[in-house]
């Protein structure tokens, strides 16, 4: 399911917990990004993932609240260029490299380990 486009270092410890929550939430997730593109908050929405508490973005869905294994938060390009998590020379690799929001949803993964940008395709309706 996540795509052969990711980090080489998305090892299994990710892939199974992170495959297991998107299926419950990749609908909201996708509803949810479509939402910031047409109401053209930014082109580049993301959705910061971690298992604790984190400053990036506002919490949009908790682990408790939906059984999951990991707390979802939403945000775009901008929070991450403001907060120099993405250097201003390096925005448009990022923006070159951004896969399309209809078809892949955008995580950005933090983990004491582990921390990386991470594609997800949504599952085919």
């Amino acid at each position: 399911m996540i795509s052969d486009f990711n980090d080489p270092e998305l090892d299994g410890k990710y892939l199974g917990t992170i495959t297991k929550d998107f299926i419950k939430v990749s609908d909201l997730l996708k509803e949810a990004a479509y939402q910031i593109i047409s109401r053209k908050f930014s082109k580049y929405p993301i959705f910061p993932i971690s298992k604790e508490e984190q400053p990036i973005g506002n919490l949009f869905l908790g682990r408790t609240e939906k059984d999951l294994d990991w707390n979802y938060y939403i945000t775009y390009l901008d929070e991450f260029v403001q907060r120099k998590l993405i250097a201003e020379g390096a925005l448009e690799d990022f923006q070159k490299s951004y896969k399309d929001p209809d078809e892949f949803c955008c995580l950005f993964v933090i983990d004491q380990a582990f921390t990386s940008f991470v594609y997800v395709p949504y599952p085919n309706d």
